[in-house]
């Protein structure tokens, strides 16, 4: 009892003298808590959202494909949709849409005048438009300086073909009697080479244009409405109808590129056929899109930070493996060009002496 009545006495003597009354087993508990709280520097602020895969997750994107399903371009497309959306950052859902019409023109006047301009539209079309665009053609509402350039799949070599029931066997029948070939227009590929070559070769191809797209012109093959096509991708041939060369259906009769494909060594190639010097000019300025066999671009006023994710995101795709063990699958060719040497080949066209722009504007009508 006169312990504690001691340790009273002294509290009260703390606490007139303005002492702590807090017990001791508080203070050792109010200690221990100052000593395990947060340290007093600033906390460190958390990432920047990255605004490009902020503006495309949960957004689709989508492919226009200039020409019906089934063709060269639109399976190639298909192949690229299915594995480009993990390379853009967001990883937006990505699907094909078909727009065919005037050999594609319909599609990249779309793309160039009407479609979204904040990276979720993007397409592949005929790769002689920039050529078309050059000389003037009617239709054209693009400018192809101005578009955003994604790159290109592959660089192509095409062919002329005829039905091996056709009396046309060779090139140099071909130059003797007229053959009916199927096209998509007169001035794409499928139109334009043709002509070309009865203007430069001499050839008599006469043309049914109209189809809408490459695989109509193969169906109008098969059915016997014409009797060949020319300005075919041999890489569509791979893909698409192999089998009618295997089984001999139809007969190569000259390839259209600036060099020979190595599969075709033995079949002639349209520059060895002529001997005027400002015809060869011709044609190289006409093959010139052959570097750039399945092209791609986006219309022109999109942010540049989402160009440059879909240009980057086409790079890293034409690299990828599950991407080139799909193509080589579906046995599509893949020689890729990035977005800067796919825009080094539109300069190159678009800087044609305008004596040999003139020429082609002839053989175009």
């Amino acid at each position: 009892m006169r312990a504690i009545a001691m340790l009273a006495s002294l509290m009260l003597v703390a606490a007139a003298c303005g002492g702590a009354t807090t017990p001791p087993a508080a203070t050792s508990a109010a200690t221990a808590a100052a000593a395990t709280a947060a340290p007093t520097t600033a906390p460190t602020a958390a990432p920047t959202q990255d605004p490009v895969a902020a503006f495309y997750r949960g957004k689709t994107v989508k492919i226009i494909v200039g020409y019906t399903p089934g063709g060269g371009y639109d399976t190639y497309a298909r192949t690229l949709a299915a594995h480009i959306g993990r390379n853009i950052p967001g990883n937006p859902t990505v699907i094909v849409e078909n727009m065919d019409g005037a050999g594609s023109i319909k599609a990249l006047n779309y793309i160039f005048t009407a479609a979204p301009k904040d990276g979720t539209v993007f397409g592949t079309f005929g790769r002689g438009l920039p050529e078309a665009e050059l000389r003037g053609d009617e239709g054209v509402q693009f400018k192809s300086k101005e578009l955003n350039w994604i790159g290109s799949m592959n660089e192509e070599g095409s062919v002329c073909v005829v039905r091996s029931t056709s009396p046309v066997k060779t090139l140099a029948d071909a130059q003797k009697q007229t053959v009916t070939v199927g096209a998509t227009g007169p001035n794409d590929d499928t139109g334009f080479f043709p002509r070309v070559m009865n203007a430069l070769v001499g050839t008599k191809f006469d043309l049914k244009t109209g189809y809408p797209g490459g695989n109509d012109v193969l169906l109008a093959l098969e059915r016997g409405e014409v009797m060949g096509r020319c300005g075919w991708s041999w890489s569509s041939v791979l893909s698409t109808k192999k089998s009618w060369i295997d089984d001999k259906f139809v007969t190569i009769l000259t390839q259209m590129s600036l060099n020979k494909h190595p599969d075709l060594p033995n079949v002639p190639i349209a520059t060895e056929l002529v001997k005027n010097p400002d015809d060869k000019q011709i044609l190289e300025v006409i093959f010139a899109r052959q570097a750039i066999g399945r092209p791609y671009a986006a219309p022109p006023g999109i942010p540049a930070e989402r160009v440059t994710a879909l240009q980057d995101a086409f790079e890293k795709t034409m690299k990828d493996k599950d991407f080139l063990a799909a193509a080589d699958k579906a046995k599509q060719e893949i020689n890729p060009k990035n977005a800067v040497e796919t825009r080094k080949v539109i300069d190159k066209i678009f800087s044609t002496a305008p004596a040999l722009v003139t020429r082609l504007k002839e053989i175009a009508k």
